[in-house]
């Protein structure tokens, strides 16, 4: 067995945000008191979380199981539903309990009041991703959702629109998207709806990452926050490598005395952060 003698560190501001620190906290509390509880999709995009909690008792529902439940408690995680899932609830007697994210919450509030006052709604976002067809749903499907903007290219746009973003999306491309829409001589009424938990990360990962040789990003597959802060690690050292879990650490990524940074989404737990330094300090 060699002797790395790795000095690793984590990030101190990575791990959960608030919204899912809220919603996870919501859900222990009912799985302590009753033993089990449902939750509407992955209360959050880290697989190795939702096992934690699934040991406990959480059974994550799809819509499909959503329209033959009755009688239940269901929770709303924090990237938020469409109104038709508050609908259902009622029809099906189901009481919610919504830990839906205030910062989504507000973003589904002022798309509501942009489609009300029938302006077109564009969203910077993730094509089926939770909290995206929670903002849709509040268009009633009307709102064009695009992560790219050659997906405008054939698309009838109307000379003047509304521009809001899936909130964990990059502040960067965001502005980007504005300003080269109002080059195409449309008139951009723009919504930054970013969450700023997220887009200050931004600068306190490229911070973080330049302090080491070796950067370890943990993060699950699914996570679009995850894809964005390793990306922003990427760019500011090179020698950055993306995982899931401890079992997808490659001991040959190290040197011998290097400084490892350990850092992660706003849907990583901080115990997995843990768990790999464990791991790279016995290298």
């Amino acid at each position: 067995m060699s002797n790395l003698n790795l000095e690793v560190n984590i990030d101190k501001s990575s791990g959960f945000c608030f919204g899912v620190v809220y919603a996870i906290e919501m859900a222990e509390d009912i799985l302590d008191n009753e033993g089990y509880l449902y939750c509407l999709g992955d209360i959050v995009h880290n697989d190795e979380e939702v096992e934690r909690l699934t040991n406990r008792g959480l059974k994550i529902i799809d819509h499909e199981v959503l329209k033959n439940l009755r009688d239940e408690k269901v929770l709303i995680r924090a990237h938020g539903e469409a109104p038709s899932t508050y609908q259902l609830a009622l029809e099906n007697n189901l009481t919610l309990i919504d830990a839906s994210c205030p910062v989504v919450l507000k973003l589904q509030n002022r798309i509501k009041n942009s489609h009300d006052d029938d302006e077109q709604v564009l969203i910077f976002g993730k094509h089926g991703h939770a909290e995206v067809i929670g903002l849709q749903g509040q268009t009633d499907g009307k709102a064009i959702v695009f992560q790219d903007l050659s997906e405008l290219d054939n698309v009838e746009l109307p000379a003047k629109f509304t521009l809001y973003s899936q909130t964990t999306k990059s502040t960067d491309k965001f502005y980007h998207i504005k300003d080269e829409l109002l080059s195409r001589g449309y008139e951009v009424k723009a919504n930054d709806t970013i969450c700023r938990q997220v887009s200050n990360r931004y600068e306190e990962l490229e911070d973080f990452v330049s302090h080491y040789d070796k950067i370890v990003f943990v993060s699950g597959k699914k996570s679009s926050n995850g894809k964005v802060l390793y990306d922003v690690c990427k760019k500011h050292n090179d020698d950055s490598y993306f995982i899931s879990n401890v079992e997808e650490l490659d001991q040959t990524w190290f040197n011998e005395n290097d400084k490892v940074g350990i850092c992660g989404a706003t849907s990583t737990p901080m115990w997995l952060m843990e768990k790999v330094k464990a791991a790279l300090e016995k290298y």
